[in-house]
């Protein structure tokens, strides 16, 4: 490990960043370096905004670009000392775009859970993801402790921003992963582990290959990866009278801003709501006297049998 890197790693580790934030800063400055073919703190500023551009003409979205910046950003601004005006001036950070989730219905995750899965640890772990309102990796770092039957509440160690929370249980779930748990006896801490790798919790790419399956297996269109379960927790919650400051808690949200951007999804809710215009409308006109009666319908044929006096 050159000295650089390992400079720029105990930074990461003085400032409480993650192992998955430590790889993915570390990864894009080296990407930088190998663009290049030069030491990272050698390039100039007109290279590394070079650089930027052609992240953004490879078409990768914002989020990944969004990471690349901010890992510069710190590599320049903070470990190197360069001016901040000129690093904020060559990694300008792209201008966000407002997306709302798009969820599944009550019905179609039926669908997904009782056709799409055909093992009982598949359909275990994805009733989980959207039992509880869990990220992808929160879901695969479970461990069996963590499912508190007693108290309904199933704990998330160390969420999004190192912070632990508890979400509910279903007690249709609680039934699921007892079931699951004496078919498949997972070994070690982990409650869904490796299958292939002894001792470590299911990799994110084997749970989206599990969900994608059951999706194709159920009929059902994919409406953003497995997130979108989470997305359903939260919407679905709304949509039961559930306020949102307790779905923030639930969810994990740091912000409240994150939160009410639900309320843009719920059909229920925006069914709920009466237009304004429907005040102003005219009321329906009053008949001055009863319509008339409707004439009797015609006699029916005599039938042939009866006609024939034979």
């Amino acid at each position: 490990m050159s000295p650089l890197r390992a400079q720029y790693i105990g930074l990461l580790t003085l400032r409480g960043y993650t192992q998955r934030t430590h790889e993915s800063y570390v990864n894009a400055v080296a990407a930088l370096g190998r663009h290049y073919g030069r030491s990272p703190h050698r390039l100039s500023d007109e290279e590394v905004r070079d650089y930027l551009l052609g992240l953004h003409g490879r078409g990768l979205s914002r989020s990944t670009i969004n990471v690349a910046i901010s890992a510069l950003r710190l590599f320049y601004g903070v470990m190197l000392k360069r001016p901040v005006a000129r690093i904020e001036e060559c990694l300008p950070r792209p201008r966000k775009v407002t997306r709302r989730p798009r969820v599944y219905s009550r019905e179609e995750l039926r669908v997904l859970f009782v056709t799409g899965c055909r093992s009982l640890r598949d359909r275990a772990f994805l009733m989980t993801v959207y039992g509880a309102g869990l990220r992808l990796n929160e879901a695969c770092h479970l461990q069996v402790e963590d499912v508190e039957s007693s108290r309904g509440m199933l704990r998330v160690n160390q969420g999004k921003g190192n912070k632990d929370r508890y979400t509910v249980l279903s007690p249709w779930l609680l039934e699921v992963l007892r079931d699951y748990c004496g078919e498949f006896r997972p070994q070690g801490p982990w409650l869904f582990p490796a299958p292939r790798l002894e001792g470590r919790p299911m990799v994110d790419g084997s749970a989206q290959m599990i969900f994608c399956r059951a999706l194709v297996r159920a009929g059902l269109p994919n409406r953003g990866g497995i997130h979108c379960l989470r997305h359903s927790f939260a919407t679905h919650l709304l949509e039961d009278g559930v306020d949102v400051l307790t779905i923030k808690k639930l969810m994990g949200h740091a912000s409240f801003a994150t939160t009410a951007g639900y309320l843009h999804v719920s059909a229920e809710q925006a069914v709920r709501v009466r237009s304004p215009l429907d005040v102003m409308a005219p009321p329906p006109p009053v008949l001055s006297s009863p319509p008339p009666p409707l004439p009797p319908p015609p006699p029916s044929p005599p039938s042939a049998s009866m006609a024939d006096p034979r």
